[in-house]
């Protein structure tokens, strides 16, 4: 279980603090490892995890870009070399990284995420594995809104098509934790643990562990 109250269990609570974007690989693997950490951990600590937003690219088009391009525009020379990268890491993680489908700009997963985590925290740490799931190994693209009903619908987030609906709904509160959480950051994923110890990365598993007992002191 990703969030837990820790009210009643007599185990500390390590919170933490995620910054992270929906098209972030790096922010998917280190949530993989982070997931691993968490359970190895659980019989010691209860968890609370929040995730908060990033935008790797806050003027990316909101109609989608074919994927493979765009990645080869930004990188140059060096995309394959970061692709064939990106393939041995997911691998390793037992996924395969699919180039297929469009990116573009992730404001709608953003707010689709905080609403997810007024309802319940697991609910929000689940979308946000569903959200990299089909991006990154399903070609599906980031701001369809039938890709986002669907992921919510699959953790149980409800009301979810009313929500997005209106794209005012949860802009500004966004924005506040974009300011609260990212300002103060030049990359992600991020990692702050009960609020004064921070990672930042695709930290292995045992990295966080070590975080773990650190902040608990």
């Amino acid at each position: 279980m990703a969030q837990s109250s820790g009210s009643n269990t007599g185990k500390k609570l390590i919170r933490i603090d995620v910054s992270s974007d929906s098209v972030c690989p790096w922010c998917f693997v280190g949530k993989r490892n982070l997931d691993k950490a968490i359970a190895a951990s659980k019989d010691q600590f209860d968890f609370e995890i929040k995730w908060h937003p990033f935008f790797l690219d806050p003027s990316a088009p909101k109609e989608g870009v074919n994927k493979r391009e765009f990645y080869e525009r930004k990188f140059g020379s060096r995309a394959q070399g970061i692709l064939a990268r990106m393939t041995e890491i997911f691998r390793n993680l037992g996924l395969e990284y699919d180039m297929s489908g469009l990116t573009g700009n992730t404001l709608d997963s953003h707010r689709l995420i905080y609403f997810a985590g007024k309802q319940d925290l697991d609910k929000q740490h689940n979308l946000v594995e569903e959200l990299f799931l089909g991006y990154f190994t399903r070609g599906k693209y980031i701001g369809d809104r039938e890709f986002l009903l669907e992921s919510a619908r699959k953790v149980g987030v409800e009301g979810a098509a009313e929500f997005l609906e209106n794209p005012n709904n949860g802009l500004k509160e966004v924005n506040e934790e974009l300011e609260k959480y990212s300002a103060n950051i030049s990359g992600v994923p991020n990692y702050m643990i009960n609020g004064k110890h921070q990672l930042s990365g695709g930290q292995p598993p045992e990295v966080f562990m070590r975080a773990f007992e650190v902040a608990a002191k």
